[in-house]
């Protein structure tokens, strides 16, 4: 039987079920559609799942590099990961690094992914205390 690419349909359905358990994919847990998050936030904690280190629960990707993959500005990727942190998806510590001339700059931010309990924890607190999801602070000009 030919599919409608003029290939046989028996071929499509066999690559399809092949796949290797441990191929070029992550999880997201399915507790985390229930939490109310914005396109961007979840984009964002996606993006940061994909990076983690499956042991440490840790990843540092850079600003540009979260950019990059989500097509979204720096302003907005900075915004989401407040968020995300507020949330309690994710806790964020600044790096320092050492210069070979022996200068400390800033270097990328660790990301920590915190066990998706703790936010759905949350997320329920805050719904029967009645109070509304925070509101990320805008900075004053």
């Amino acid at each position: 039987m030919k599919n409608h690419w003029g290939g046989n349909a028996t071929e499509f359905q066999n690559t399809y079920t092949n796949r290797s358990p441990l191929g070029h994919y992550f999880l997201l847990p399915n507790a985390v559609f229930t939490l109310g998050l914005t396109p961007g936030e979840l984009s964002i904690y996606a993006y940061l799942m994909f990076c983690e280190d499956r042991e440490t629960h840790q990843c540092w990707p850079s600003i540009g590099k979260i950019c990059q993959h989500t097509g979204m500005s720096a302003n907005t990727v900075a915004k989401y990961i407040r968020q995300l942190e507020e949330r309690q998806l994710i806790n964020v510590e600044p790096t320092k690094v050492r210069t070979k001339s022996g200068e400390v700059r800033n270097g990328t931010l660790q990301f920590t992914i915190r066990p998706i309990q703790e936010a759905v924890n949350y997320h329920l607190e805050r719904q029967l205390a009645g109070l509304p999801p925070r509101k990320s602070r805008k900075k004053k000009r």
